[in-house]
């Protein structure tokens, strides 16, 4: 073997044994590199959730307070069928659902003159000729007017008689009216009555106006004088619709006294009954014509003192007329 070789193999040699000795340093390095860098990356991890404000917790909380939604599902079905309840019994009270706060006391009352009108407080009016008609021998008149508000109106009620162009006899009720329910009303106020022939007579008047069951337009009222007089006059009309414009109405009127009134032609117990029906067609609703018949008839006491004026105790009046409301 010549020199140049040995030289070449000690060279070889004396390097694989320098990178043997290394190569357990440089990967100790490399792994201590590895480590810092994970302890970075989970240090940053750790700091990251603590800006997440604990991510954890919620789920601790949802399964507490999961119980509690189920729970709470079952008494706020209850409370809500009370509410219900509490509404459909205060349908008509503006005030029901306003926790106990007004337009002029509490938190949300605004400052200054009143700026807020609810509708029940607007002021309306209305005038309704329900029978303005005429036979062969007489015209009549009943017309009703009110004004004022949803829950409370002044209520004037007049009818009467007109015989050759002379009021013969009328009849007028100056009533308070207030809202009791949804469909009724209650009314006090007075009656003047007046005759061509006979006195005049004023009575207090007590009395209930609304719609009955089965869509029956009902009015009673009950009356007292100073003399102790006592009357009661009850009307029922009922609207049914042959057509969406032709519309037939029943109507039926008594009336009863308490004692007897000579002057005035009328007796003790029932004095009198109506009973007639109306076919009208409303051009409008505020505009229609009718023709109809009615028989009305005299009973008791009553009767004996027309019949000794000499007139009929009975009699079927075959009526045209107008009715109309603005």
């Amino acid at each position: 073997m010549s020199t140049m070789k040995i030289k070449v193999i000690i060279k070889t040699s004396f390097l694989v044994g320098a990178l043997s000795l290394l190569s357990p340093l440089l990967l100790a390095q490399e792994h201590s590199g590895h480590d810092a860098m994970n302890q970075e990356k989970e240090d940053e991890e750790e700091m990251d959730h603590s800006k997440m404000g604990h991510e954890s917790e919620p789920a601790a909380e949802e399964t507490t307070e999961a119980p509690k939604q189920h729970s709470s599902g079952a008494t706020g079905t209850m409370a809500s069928e009370m509410n219900m309840e509490r509404n459909v019994s205060n349908t008509r009270d503006p005030h029901a659902h306003s926790g106990g706060y007004t337009l002029t006391e509490g938190p949300y009352a605004l400052k200054g003159p009143r700026q807020l009108k609810l509708a029940d407080e607007h002021v309306f009016k209305s005038l309704l000729a329900n029978r303005f008609e005429y036979d062969s021998e007489a015209s009549l008149y009943d017309v009703q007017a009110w004004v004022g508000t949803t829950y409370d109106r002044l209520v004037v009620k007049a009818e009467g008689d007109i015989d050759r162009g002379t009021l013969k006899e009328s009849q007028t009720d100056i009533l308070w009216s207030h809202a009791t329910s949804t469909f009724w009303d209650t009314q006090i106020g007075v009656r003047v009555d007046s005759a061509e022939e006979g006195e005049s007579r004023q009575w207090l008047a007590v009395g209930v106006q609304g719609l009955a069951p089965y869509w029956f337009e009902l009015d009673v009222v009950g009356y007292v004088d100073v003399d102790g007089r006592t009357a009661l006059a009850v009307e029922a009309e009922y609207e049914l619709m042959l057509t969406q414009r032709l519309i037939l109405q029943p109507r039926a009127e008594i009336t009863g006294y308490g004692k007897d009134d000579e002057f005035n032609g009328v007796g003790q117990g029932l004095s009198s009954s109506a009973f007639g029906v109306r076919l009208r067609y409303e051009f409008s609703r505020q505009f229609a014509p009718y023709v109809g018949v009615e028989r009305t008839k005299m009973f008791g006491n009553t009767a004996d003192f027309v019949r000794s004026a000499g007139e009929a105790s009975s009699e079927t009046r075959y009526i045209a007329g107008l009715r109309f409301w603005l």
